[in-house]
């Protein structure tokens, strides 16, 4: 959950319909003491044809809008799951926490670039920081059960292990689609954690010996996506080959 942002990281939008929509909430789960997950039947229209890794935004207001990245993948246009990190604790974390089954939301969506062009012969790697993972979680499953079949990359960041919120799943793909590697990393190594420990852009800069061939889509705030970025391009990466969805 975030404000509504002004730049995609240098990628364009993707040429689909924005619809002014509604929504019949299903199902709210929580992922982790401070994630929620809700499952969303659509209304209106009856299909909701998206990107994976684009978002919907929420009125609050005339003049307060929420944007949520849609969790699930492209393939189900009948539903939709919205994902949010409540800890803030303001309008956006409210709405989301008070959602409950049979009530009717409304959206516009969806909006944003920051989307995977299957074209591009480079080998992705992601980077994630807590709940900016809600857009790649969408990407990875979209591109594996659709038969994408090349390697890729994610190193998933959160303070301790208690806020990687889809851990299990992304351990799940890797089993599943070998060419996908994860890397969990962690800063506060607690309850036995054994996986990487320490910073996002310090894992980069150890686990990414070259940048050849390879298109960076980095997920999370802002200050984590710029030394990221600084990162890669001091390893000769240009700097339109980092896209970029900025949470905070």
């Amino acid at each position: 959950m975030r404000d509504i942002r002004v730049g995609e990281g240098g990628n364009a939008a993707m040429p689909l319909r924005i619809f002014e929509g509604k929504a019949e909430v299903e199902a709210v789960r929580r992922l982790t003491p401070e994630i929620l997950e809700a499952d969303l039947r659509l209304l209106e229209p009856a299909e909701f044809p998206f990107e994976a890794g684009q978002w919907v935004s929420v009125p609050f207001g005339p003049k307060t809008v929420r944007a949520y990245s849609v969790a699930s993948t492209p393939v189900s246009r009948r539903r939709i799951t919205l994902c949010a990190d409540v800890t803030p604790g303001g309008a956006g974390s409210r709405w989301f926490q008070a959602l409950t089954p049979g009530q009717v939301v409304e959206f516009k969506g969806p909006t944003g670039g920051f989307v995977v062009n299957r074209a591009d012969p480079r080998r992705p790697l992601f980077v994630a920081e807590e709940i900016g993972i809600v857009p790649i979680r969408s990407i990875l499953w979209d591109l594996y059960q659709t038969g994408f079949g090349r390697s890729a990359t994610l190193i998933y960041w959160c303070r301790d292990p208690s806020w990687l919120a889809y851990d299990a799943e992304f351990r799940l793909l890797s089993r599943r689609y070998p060419p996908f590697e994860y890397v969990p990393v962690v800063r506060d190594p607690v309850g036995g954690w054994q996986g990487e420990k320490g910073e996002a852009p310090d894992l980069v800069e150890r686990t990414v010996p070259s940048v050849q061939g390879l298109i960076a889509y980095v997920s999370g705030g802002g200050e984590m996506i710029k030394k990221v970025r600084e990162v890669l391009m001091a390893k000769g990466m240009e700097r339109k080959a980092v896209k970029w969805e900025k949470f905070w």
